[in-house]
């Protein structure tokens, strides 16, 4: 009989044991949630306390700045007046330049890295290290030395004030960015050396070579490189900044600067509306192609 009392209380102890593991581990998962929930929202605080400002009204904007929500109602009017644009210009206008700039840019980008990648990666000419060197030194060049040059060159070309010194660079050799370069060429090398080999048995040449065997397989390297070229490229405030004059060229960054009106009143809701509204591109791609980032940048250098 004490026999069957202890083996009765050990099962309830086990099960006594049980109900607290589980209890400590739904403490935990909420716990957990609850803080990825709250840094979450930090993270996005900006965001959503832009979409609620592009909604408030004149007065609210600058005695209800902390919320999020509009108070005395949703005002529709800041989309509409910002989207006119100044100078005759609508933002139409500004998003056509910034689509123009943003695509063929980053086309270029990945275009240009790719080959150059594969040159290092692939073919053997003098000093390939000491180039490759080099190219990865220009990471730690900042842009603003180069702007002078730059500047002179294309003036002297009588291409100030076109999306000329905006793309040129892009397709002559400054748009293999060296980010892009080494992620590509880290790729590269961890495709088989006997896939190229095979094609050069075949009678391929390296130019075959490149776009029949090697530019299949880093896709996902160039995916990264463009998702990202996109991003900077569409958010870069400086170069059409310094080349382009005219507001009918203005991308949507240097229009959003050219709205504030520094020396009358600045409609600051409409500023609001076409900053968010400048937002929903980068935002739609981030959600589309966020698995390609992931996969990108987690199988570079992998063999």
């Amino acid at each position: 009989m004490s026999e069957r009392v202890e083996l009765v209380m050990s099962s309830e102890e086990i099960q006594e044991r049980l109900r607290r593991d589980r209890n400590r581990r739904r403490r935990k998962g909420i716990l957990f949630h609850v803080t990825v929930i709250a840094f979450g929202f930090l993270m996005i605080y900006p965001l959503l306390w832009l979409a609620g400002s592009s909604l408030k009204g004149p007065q609210e904007l600058f005695t209800n700045m902390g919320a999020i929500i509009p108070r005395s109602g949703i005002v529709i009017d800041n989309y509409i007046r910002g989207w006119r644009g100044f100078g005759g210009v609508t933002f139409t206008t500004f998003y056509r330049n910034s689509v123009i700039y943003a695509g063929i840019g980053t086309l270029a980008a990945v275009f240009t890295s790719a080959v150059i990648s594969f040159g290092f990666a692939r073919i053997s000419f003098p000093l390939r290290g000491f180039w490759f060197t080099c190219m990865l030194m220009t990471l730690m060049l900042p842009v603003q030395i180069q702007i002078i040059p730059q500047y002179i060159f294309f003036s002297q070309l009588g291409m100030v004030n076109t999306f000329w010194p905006l793309l040129l660079p892009r397709f002559l050799g400054q748009a293999g960015q060296a980010f892009f370069i080494f992620m590509m060429v880290q790729f590269i090398r961890g495709i088989p050396l006997q896939l190229d080999e095979a094609a050069e048995i075949d009678g391929a040449s390296k130019f075959s070579t490149f776009y029949r065997v090697v530019l299949p397989l880093i896709k996902p390297a160039m995916v990264t490189a463009g998702i990202f070229s996109f991003y900077w490229t569409w958010g870069d405030f400086l170069t059409p900044l310094i080349y382009l004059n005219a507001p009918r060229l203005y991308t949507v960054s240097v229009a959003l600067r050219a709205f504030a009106d520094p020396s009358g009143t600045t409609d600051w809701g409409a500023i609001y509306a076409m900053s968010f509204l400048s937002l929903v591109p980068v935002l739609v791609v981030f959600v589309i192609s966020q698995k390609q980032i992931v996969e990108g940048i987690s199988t570079t250098g992998l063999k």
